[in-house]
């Protein structure tokens, strides 16, 4: 962790540890180091920086690619690994910027269910995260974040002291959804992103329900 990303994320791990009296289960699963993909459901702006507090490694973080416009914020998105993408995130330099971290060895965090819930229920899940992991190696982290709509939802002015919980499931890996992408049919490879997609959604459905 750079100087400016361990101060950020020393004060986030301190308000969730303290406001939100955050649980972290099953952290032993992302790797140490080397590129990995943390795919977590999306209730609340609290779910980017929850899921990167409970981990002893830094991890890219999406941000619109409008705020890198303003020198001061710029500047802090960028110490704190923030990746560039347009308004959906579906972009193909979003998409190139993406790759590349992975390439670089980096974890990043994305949301397969593209936007923040509205309930708190789970999304279905959109073709991109596929399209991210058929054409990159990393292993991917099923992320399931509970208790962050109750605590910050679309409908809230301000966060409320409410548990969040943070399972981090076992790695998927897709190696045989990944070999047939390289030498598919494209309406093949369009069914590979959404079934890639569906079952990294399936797997975070799972996580925290036992």
């Amino acid at each position: 962790m750079n100087f400016s990303y361990r101060c950020g994320w020393l004060f986030f791990r301190f308000v969730f540890a303290t406001y939100f009296r955050s649980r972290f289960i099953g952290a032993e699963h992302v790797p140490k180091k080397g590129p990995v993909i943390l795919a977590a459901n999306h209730a609340s702006y609290l779910d980017p920086p929850v899921v990167g507090s409970g981990l002893d490694r830094d991890i890219n973080y999406l941000a619109r690619q409008s705020l890198f416009r303003f020198p001061l914020i710029g500047r802090l998105l960028v110490s704190w690994n923030s990746v560039p993408v347009d308004r959906d995130g579906g972009g193909a330099r979003g998409l190139k910027n993406i790759l590349d971290r992975l390439l670089g060895g980096a974890g990043i965090i994305l949301f397969p269910e593209g936007t923040r819930s509205y309930d708190g229920k789970l999304r279905p899940a959109q073709a991109g995260i596929g399209l991210v992991v058929a054409k990159s190696d990393a292993p991917v982290i099923p992320v399931r974040v509970l208790g962050s709509h109750e605590a910050w939802g679309r409908s809230q002015k301000i966060p409320l002291p409410r548990r969040i919980t943070v399972h981090y499931g076992e790695p998927m890996r897709f190696e045989k959804l990944r070999a047939e992408a390289k030498n598919c049919s494209k309406d093949r490879l369009k069914g590979i992103y959404q079934q890639i997609a569906d079952e990294i959604m399936a797997a975070i459905a799972a996580l925290g329900q036992s």
